[in-house]
């Protein structure tokens, strides 16, 4: 027999197993985890999992997350990611109970490389970085010893002392741990733990010339933060010896290293390498453009937090790497989008309705349901003519079998009004249609239809009187392969030139009232939500989602 307990235990992952054990031994009463971006991109979905993870294991058991701040490099990190980072994690919905700096520990890191000068365990190398490289070996073959490794101990602090006060140039000398140039583990073989970078810190100024490695940071900042589960991807797996050796040999307190397998997405990159370079050579409209993978270009798209937090769930954590599939996202959005996005109808391709015993001049209002999920929105108003727009391919002149919309003859419901009958229609001199010309039958209202007629089609409309100009951007995947990363040649050779359309669309009044970022469903067409382009002139709308997988439908 389970017992409850046990079925807890059951559906813990693999990390959430550890934990549950060092609480239940008495190893810790509380555990500590952190993320640690580095502050020189924006984050995307794949940091979404981490931070997921990381403050998802402190709301499931006791403790906390603190978001530390990996700005070990000044050349490429910028306030601004910084800033946005922090409103990124918020709006996950997550919070950090210390924001911390790697620059916060400089002196102190400087006091430890001290340490392990003075204990013989680190040397100042002149060598370049290619004679490093060169000097190290390969998996196979053992590495040879640096013509530097032996300085005195006084030597390396009087080096390392110029170092740190700028006498040397960029890239002429670094601090590197004396280990072993035969290990097996090539990280091993004397390590760097500093380098020489003259460049100005978003934080510290000019202060330092010298910067540590990540190596040499992350652990020790997890050691002085006493962080409990250090909780990083599985390509840092080799580094955890080193991550241990360091703490062991500094005497710190002993932080631990974790590793769950990276979630790759298809159909994107997350490498911010390469979505710096779609932002800087005008690929997109920059790091929030909705087409891209990052956590601010899927909010400006309409993703919502609960959404993304809902798919970490699914995916959930593992030991192995694979590739997940970008559907299960979309459908995660669909699936919170349907519950509470508000129904509006917008006409994206209008093909003119003039209802001929309609009364010329007359408005009336017809009501509609918000959000038919959820009865507490209530309905609208929505205003009805004698001139209305409908979809082109609403109309058909002449009918398939099982066409249900407007023909001629035939009748449809306008959804939230009349049901019509179409009678004729007018063609311009290339033969397109351009007016199409029906009858409303009287006492079809809907919610007081006493007609009796039932029709099988209903389609959405706009009364061309009272329609509002909005301009609709249609977003599709970025790239049109799976794994653009893989493949031959230039990544950006695949990407996607129908990923975005911009056109122009005719919405009932209500999207007036549209606030910035609220979800919306335009009927048959597929979730949108307002754009901070957006004037009070001109309203903008970015399409989240169709409503369906139309990509998988295409067959790709």
């Amino acid at each position: 027999m389970i017992t409850e307990d046990k079925k807890e235990e059951k559906s813990l992952n693999f990390i959430e197993e550890i934990i549950n054990a060092d609480l239940q031994s008495g190893k810790y009463t509380q555990i500590i985890t952190r993320f640690p971006p580095e502050p020189n991109g924006y984050l995307h979905i794949g940091h979404a999992t981490s931070i997921h993870l990381n403050f998802g294991l402190t709301k499931k058991f006791p403790g906390y997350t603190n978001l530390r701040f990996d700005d070990t490099n000044p050349v490429t990190e910028d306030t601004e990611y910084v800033e946005n980072i922090k409103n990124d994690i918020r709006w996950l919905g997550f919070q950090w109970e210390n924001e911390n700096y790697a620059s916060d520990y400089f002196d102190t890191l400087y006091g430890y490389a001290i340490r392990l000068i003075n204990e013989g365990l680190a040397y100042v190398d002149d060598s370049t970085s290619e004679e490093i490289a060169t000097l190290k070996g390969t998996p196979t073959e053992p590495g040879k010893d640096s013509p530097y490794r032996n300085r005195s101990v006084e030597e390396n602090l009087a080096l390392f002392e110029q170092m740190k006060s700028g006498a040397f140039p960029d890239g002429s000398r670094t601090l590197r741990a004396k280990i072993d140039m035969a290990h097996i583990n090539m990280l091993m073989r004397d390590p760097i733990l500093y380098r020489i970078k003259h460049a100005h810190h978003h934080r510290t100024g000019n202060k330092w010339c010298i910067y540590p490695m990540y190596d040499f940071a992350h652990g020790q900042s997890d050691a002085i933060e006493t962080v409990t589960h250090s909780i990083c991807t599985l390509e840092f797996a080799p580094h955890r010896e080193l991550y241990d050796w360091l703490i062991e040999k500094l005497g710190i307190y002993p932080s631990h290293q974790y590793e769950f397998a990276r979630r790759n997405l298809n159909y994107t990159v997350t490498s911010k390498r390469k979505l710096l370079q779609l932002v800087q050579e005008g690929h997109v409209s920059g790091w929030d453009d909705p087409r891209m993978p990052t956590i601010s270009g899927m909010r400006r798209r309409g993703y919502t937090a609960f959404a993304i937090r809902d798919f970490c769930d699914r995916i959930g954590v593992a030991k192995r790497e694979n590739m997940v599939d970008v559907g299960l996202l979309e459908f995660c959005v669909r699936e919170d989008l349907n519950k509470i996005a508000l129904r509006r109808m917008v006409v994206l391709d209008p093909l003119k309705v003039v209802i001929t015993n309609f009364p010329e001049g007359v408005t009336e209002m017809c009501h509609s349901e918000n959000n038919p999920e959820d009865i507490s929105t209530g309905n609208r108003e929505i205003p009805f003519t004698r001139e209305i727009f409908i979809e082109k391919e609403d109309f058909m002149e002449v009918p398939s079998k099982k066409y249900f919309r407007l023909a001629p003859g035939k009748m449809v419901r306008l959804k939230g009004a009349y049901i019509i009958q179409c009678d004729d229609f007018v063609k311009d001199e290339n033969g397109e249609i351009t007016e199409v010309r029906c009858t409303y039958i009287e006492n079809s209202k809907s919610g007081q239809d006493t007609t009796g007629i039932n029709v099988k089609g209903t389609l959405h409309w706009v009364s061309a009187q009272h329609a509002l100009e909005v301009e609709v951007r249609l977003y599709d995947r970025l790239f049109s392969v799976e794994d653009p990363s893989s493949e031959e040649g230039d990544f950006k050779d695949y990407l996607n030139p129908d990923s975005l359309h911009v056109i122009t669309g005719y919405a009932e009044p209500a999207l007036l009232e549209a606030q910035e970022g609220e979800a919306f469903q335009f009927l048959r067409k597929g979730y949108f939500a307002k754009d901070p382009d957006s004037t009070v002139e001109k309203l903008v709308f970015n399409r989240t989602s169709t409503l369906r997988d139309n990509w998988a439908k295409a067959g790709n």
